[in-house]
C-alpha cells in the first residue's frame, strides 16, 4: 500500500500518467491510482481511491468508483460502472466495502458491479471472465476463473459461481444461490436453487442433465467424465432423496471431480438443490 504526504502521491501518479493514455475530457481523481499503460476513454470518471492495474483499458463514460481495485489487463467496457451502492436497504453510504476484480476480464458496456453491503466486505471477480453487455452483479457475489456471462444476466447478492461457469443471456439468480464447476444455464432461465457443478440448468430452477460439451472441452477424460455422470446418477435417478444419496456416496472412493460434486451437494444447506427436469420440461 503506498504511504506518504498527498503530494507524494499526486507526484507518483504523475509519473504514472506519463506513461498512460488519458482522454482530455476524462474525469481522473488526483488520488486515484493508476498503473503503467493504463487507457481511459472519453468522459469516463475514476474516483478518488479507486486502484487501476497496468494496462487496463477503461472505455468512454464508465466509472470507476473509489473503492474499486482492478488487477492487470482489464477491459472495461462503454458506461460500465463498476463500484456502485449495494441496493439493500440496510446499507450505509458510508460502510467501507469493496469490489476486487482479477486479471485479464473482459466487463462489457453497461455492466454493474455494486460493492459489497458490509463493513469490509466485497463483491469479488476472478481472473479471465467475461461479462458482456448488461449483466449486473449485485453486492457480494462472487465469480471464480473463467466464467462466462452473456448479456443482460442479472445476479442477486451473494450469489457464487466456481470457475469454469457459463451462463446465457438474460439469466436471473435468487440472493445466495450457488453454482458449481463448469455449469452452464440455458438462456431465460430463471433459479432459485443451488445448480450443481457440471450440470446443464434450465428453466425455472431444473437441471436437465450434465454437460458434456463443457466437460470434454476442459479435458476431463472418460473415465472422470463417467465417474461424474455415476455421481449424477445416484443423486437425481436413483430414487434416493440428497440425504440418502449422500449418504450411499460415502460408502465408496470417488474421485476429485465426483468428491467436488458431493462437496457442493453437501455444502447445499440454504437455497436446497435444483430438481430434475421431467422429460416433457427438457430443453430441444
Amino acid at each position: 500500500m503506498l504511504k506518504g504526504s498527498r503530494g507524494a502521491v499526486n507526484a507518483l501518479n504523475a509519473s504514472l500518467r506519463s506513461r498512460t493514455m488519458l482522454h482530455p475530457s476524462a474525469v481522473i481523481h488526483p488520488e486515484a491510482k493508476l498503473g503503467d499503460g493504463v487507457e481511459v476513454g472519453p468522459f469516463a470518471v475514476i474516483e478518488s481511491g479507486a486502484r487501476i492495474g497496468a494496462g487496463c483499458v477503461i472505455a468512454a463514460h464508465a466509472v470507476i468508483g473509489g473503492r474499486v481495485i482492478l488487477g492487470e489487463g482489464n477491459v472495461i467496457g462503454s458506461g460500465a460502472i463498476l463500484g456502485g451502492d449495494p441496493q439493500d436497504l440496510a446499507f450505509r453510504p458510508e460502510t467501507e466495502s469493496y469490489v476486487r476484480i482479477g486479471q485479464g476480464n473482459r466487463i462489457g458496456e453497461h455492466v454493474t458491479i455494486h460493492r459489497g453491503t458490509t463493513l469490509g466486505s466485497a463483491t469479488v471477480v476472478g481472473d479471465g471472465c467475461f461479462l458482456m453487455a448488461g449483466v449486473h452483479l449485485a453486492h457480494n457475489v462472487r465469480l471464480g476463473d473463467g466464467v462466462i456471462i452473456a448479456n443482460n444476466a442479472l445476479l442477486g447478492g451473494y450469489v457464487a459461481m466456481d470457475d469454469g461457469v457459463f451462463i446465457g443471456g438474460g439469466c436471473v439468480f435468487h440472493q445466495h444461490v450457488r453454482i458449481g464447476r463448469l455449469a452452464i444455464c440455458q438462456g431465460l432461465s430463471g433459479f432459485g436453487k443451488d445448480i450443481p457443478p457440471f450440470t446443464l440448468a434450465v428453466d425455472r430452477s431444473v437441471v436437465a442433465g450434465l454437460n458434456v460439451v463443457g466437460l470434454r472441452r476442459a479435458g476431463l477424460s472418460a473415465d472422470e467424465r463417467a465417474e461424474i455422470k455415476a455421481a449424477f446418477t445416484l443423486l437425481y435417478r436413483s430414487g434416493r432423496n440428497v440425504a440418502q444419496a449422500l449418504a450411499a456416496a460415502r460408502e465408496r472412493t470417488w474421485g476429485a471431480n465426483a468428491t467436488a460434486f458431493w462437496d457442493f451437494v453437501a455444502g447445499g444447506k440454504q437455497r436446497g438443490l435444483c430438481r430434475l427436469a421431467r422429460a416433457r420440461e427438457e430443453p430441444v
